[in-house]
């Protein structure tokens, strides 16, 4: 079900150009123009942005010619991909994030979050997949499967399984707000799993989660994607706030 990183590229639409190389384009892009990537500064290797972004090699290499043609990196052979200096690219900018994660509210206020924007990744994707997209959510799902046989908890897994949901809705905002939560989104993910860990029954229940969001995914059931998400997240933090949420009002 699942490919590796370097298989053959998949056939591209008639605009000739992989959504899933538009979406690392649009986060590469964005990381650019707010001042995370500077002027000069080198980008990361293709077998790096393919797993950061989990994709295939030919996906990048497909994302870093968009960016070429729009003049925003330069690449030369033997050392790789930089940053143009441009002068609408100012240094100043300030970068966009989130502050780092610092308490247990913060793990409560990460998972609100989720809960606006993940559902919503469920249902797009589930209209809008492609082969390409679908098979990266399944590879996701098969390191989650391996996992669990293991009685353990991959958060790089269960991560890459959501990410590969935004990528597939072909709409890079969210893919940017996924990446840029990466490090909110490990914490609670940490947390999700010390909960589960070591207990069969909680893996094989969190995993039937992952695989039925996946199955109504690709049966683009969009509206049972989204309920399907919703009550994954909400069961994900209830199993680590144990059903007892913090009181955020002012």
């Amino acid at each position: 079900m699942a490919h590796h990183a370097d298989h053959a590229p998949p056939e591209l639409p008639p605009a000739g150009r992989s959504p899933l190389a538009q979406n690392v384009f649009q986060a590469l892009r964005a990381q650019i123009t707010a001042g995370q990537l500077r002027p000069e500064q080198k980008l990361p290797g293709e077998h790096e942005l393919a797993a950061t972004y989990l994709v295939s090699r030919p996906i990048v290499r497909e994302a870093l010619r968009l960016l070429r043609e729009e003049r925003l990196i330069y690449s030369r052979r033997g050392a790789g991909s930089f940053v143009v200096a441009r002068p609408d690219f100012g240094v100043s900018q300030p970068a966009v994030g989130f502050a780092p994660v610092e308490t247990i509210a913060d793990i409560q206020r990460c998972y609100d979050f989720r809960l606006t924007i993940e559902p919503d990744h469920a249902y797009w994707a589930a209209l809008r997949w492609n082969a390409a997209a679908l098979d990266e959510i399944a590879t996701a799902l098969d390191l989650l499967r391996d996992a669990t046989v293991a009685r353990l908890h991959r958060e790089d897994a269960d991560f890459a399984f959501h990410l590969a949901i935004a990528q597939a809705t072909n709409n890079h905002y969210y893919v940017s707000s996924m990446s840029a939560l990466k490090d909110h989104i490990y914490v609670g993910m940490k947390f999700h799993g010390n909960s589960v860990t070591g207990t069969k029954d909680r893996l094989e229940h969190v995993f039937d989660e992952h695989r039925s969001i996946f199955e109504v995914i690709r049966a683009r059931d969009s509206e049972r994607a989204r309920e399907l998400m919703r009550r994954h997240l909400e069961g994900s933090r209830d199993r680590v706030f144990e059903g007892r949420m913090l009181d955020l009002s002012l």
